[in-house]
């Protein structure tokens, strides 16, 4: 299921960002240091489940998107999202370790992509360079 990490900040002054991936390592080592940098995290553990929390009404800036998961893989969930005129312009970076993601991420029309184990110096930097700014 979909969590959300709490922030001192509070959520009207914080970036959102949407980690998806089935690895749940992953999950939280992404979660933990995005909350560190500031922003409001929730996480799917696969695309159906990033449907149904983008779906619920919690918008991200940017989602960062494995392709490899079971239920839904990241290629079918680019498909609902870009369906989707709600959700289609928020933001994807591609998180993967599956050969040529520069390739697949641009077949996907996603806004970035990074190979897998991530740094996380370019992370950030990648998330902030391609987050959508939104009016809360």
């Amino acid at each position: 299921m979909a969590s959300l990490c709490p922030h001192p900040l509070g959520a009207a002054q914080l970036k959102s960002i949407l980690i998806v991936d089935d690895d749940a390592d992953v999950r939280d080592m992404l979660s933990q240091f995005f909350t560190i940098e500031g922003y409001k995290v929730a996480t799917a553990r696969n695309g159906q489940e990033a449907l149904d929390e983008l779906r619920a009404g919690r918008l991200a800036d940017l989602i960062l998107l494995d392709l490899m998961m079971p239920v839904m893989d990241g290629w079918q969930f680019r498909v609902e999202q870009q369906q989707d005129p709600t959700l289609a312009p928020i933001p994807v970076v591609i998180l993967s370790a599956v050969y040529n993601a520069r390739e697949k991420a641009r077949m996907l029309g996603a806004v970035d992509y990074m190979q897998k184990p991530v740094e996380f110096d370019k992370l950030i930097e990648t998330a902030e360079r391609h987050r959508r700014a939104v009016a809360s």
